[in-house]
C-alpha cells in the first residue's frame, strides 16, 4: 500500500500573540497498490466456475426434472426427518457419555482412568461401519437378556428382538462411537483452562460444582464448541451408514431405494445431497454464532467494524487538534 502525505504547505502558523502554533501531525492518505494478478486470477476462477455450472445445467445425465419431482417428495422428507432424529439422539447420548468418560480419564482413580482409555482405544480404533454391523447382529448374538441372581436363579427373560428395534440399535451404535471422540474433546477443553483458575476459586470458598459451572466450563466451551460442531455435522452424514444395521428408513437408504424404482440413481443422489447440504448449512450457521458467543473477550483481534470506528475516532481527534 502506497502512502502519501498531504498538508497545507505550512509547517507552523502564528497565533494571536505572534508565537508559533503547532499544527499537529499531518493526515496520511493511504493509496492501495494496484495488483492486476489478483483480478486476472479472479476472472479465471469465475470463468471456470461458470463453465462447470453450464455443463452441469445442460448435461442430460443429471435429469433435473426428476430431481425437482422428488426433492420434496413425502417419502424423502419423512426420511430426512428420520436422519435428523438419528443425529440428535446419537449426539445427545454421545455427548453425555463422552463427558462421563472425560471425567473418568481425568480421575486419579487408576481403574476409572484405564477403563476410559480402553473404551476410547476400542471405539476409535475400529471403523464405525464395522461397529454398526455388529450392533445389527446383536439380536443374533444375544437372543435374550436374563435378569436375576447370576448362576443361581433368573426370574425374568427378555427377548432382545422385542426390546430393541433397528432404529435404536443404530442410535446405540452411533452414540457409543461418538462418545469416544467427545470424551477427548471435553478432556481437551477442561485441561485447556489454567489450573490457577481452579485454585483461585477454591481459595474463594467455591465448591467444585460451582467452580466448574462458573469458572471452568465457560472458558472450556471456547475450546469444546468448534470440534463439537464439526462432530455434529459429521454425525449427520455418518447416519448414511446405518444401512449396515440394517436401517433403511433414513435419507440415503430411502433415496437409494427410489433410484432402484426409477432406474435413475444420479438425480436421487442429488436429492439426498441437497437435503444434507441444507441441514449442514443450518448447523454451520448455528456453530458460527455459538463460537462467537463463547469467544467473547478471549481474543484481542478487532473486527473490521471496530477498526473502522477506531480510525474514524483518530481522524476526528486529529481534525480537532488542527482547529
Amino acid at each position: 500500500m502506497a502512502v502519501s502525505h498531504s498538508g497545507t504547505g505550512e509547517e507552523a502558523g502564528t497565533g494571536s500573540a505572534g508565537g508559533p502554533v503547532d499544527s499537529g501531525p499531518e493526515l496520511i492518505q493511504a493509496v492501495p497498490l494496484r495488483r492486476p494478478g489478483r483480478w486476472i486470477m479472479a476472472v479465471l476462477v469465475v470463468l471456470l466456475l461458470g463453465l462447470f455450472l453450464y455443463g452441469v445445467a445442460t448435461n442430460p445425465a443429471y435429469d433435473w426434472g426428476t430431481f425437482g419431482r422428488y426433492l420434496f417428495d413425502q417419502r424423502v422428507s419423512k426420511a430426512a426427518g428420520v436422519t435428523l432424529s438419528l443425529t440428535a439422539l446419537s449426539m445427545f447420548f454421545g455427548i453425555v457419555l463422552g463427558v462421563v468418560l472425560a471425567v473418568m480419564r481425568l480421575s486419579p482413580n487408576p481403574v476409572l482412568k484405564y477403563v476410559s482409555f480402553g473404551w476410547l482405544w476400542f471405539f476409535r480404533g475400529t471403523p464405525v461401519y464395522v461397529q454398526l454391523v455388529f450392533w445389527g447382529l446383536l439380536v443374533v448374538i444375544y437372543k435374550q437378556i436374563d435378569l436375576g441372581i447370576p448362576f443361581v436363579h433368573q426370574f425374568a427373560h427378555i427377548k432382545t428382538q422385542n426390546l430393541l428395534t433397528y432404529y435404536w440399535l443404530a442410535v446405540i451404535g452411533l452414540a457409543l462411537n461418538e462418545s469416544a471422540y467427545m470424551a477427548e474433546i471435553v478432556r481437551a477443553g477442561l485441561t485447556s483452562v489454567d489450573e490457577g483458575q481452579d485454585e483461585a476459586a477454591r481459595a474463594l470458598g467455591m465448591s467444585w460444582g460451582l467452580t466448574m459451572r462458573r469458572i471452568v466450563l465457560p472458558q472450556a466451551m471456547r475450546v469444546i464448541i468448534p470440534p463439537t460442531g464439526n462432530e455434529l455435522i459429521s454425525m449427520l452424514k455418518t447416519t448414511s451408514l446405518v444401512t449396515a444395521v440394517p436401517l433403511t428408513t433414513e435419507l440415503y437408504s430411502r433415496t437409494r431405494d427410489l433410484s432402484v424404482e426409477t432406474f435413475n440413481p444420479i438425480p436421487m443422489l442429488l436429492v439426498a445431497s441437497a437435503w444434507y447440504l441444507f441441514f449442514t448449512s443450518i448447523l454451520m450457521v448455528g456453530q458460527f454464532y455459538l463460537e462467537r458467543y463463547f469467544a467473547r473477550g478471549a481474543s484481542r483481534k478487532m473486527s473490521v467494524r471496530q477498526l473502522q470506528a477506531l480510525a474514524n475516532a483518530q481522524a476526528a481527534g486529529n481534525q480537532k487538534g488542527l482547529i
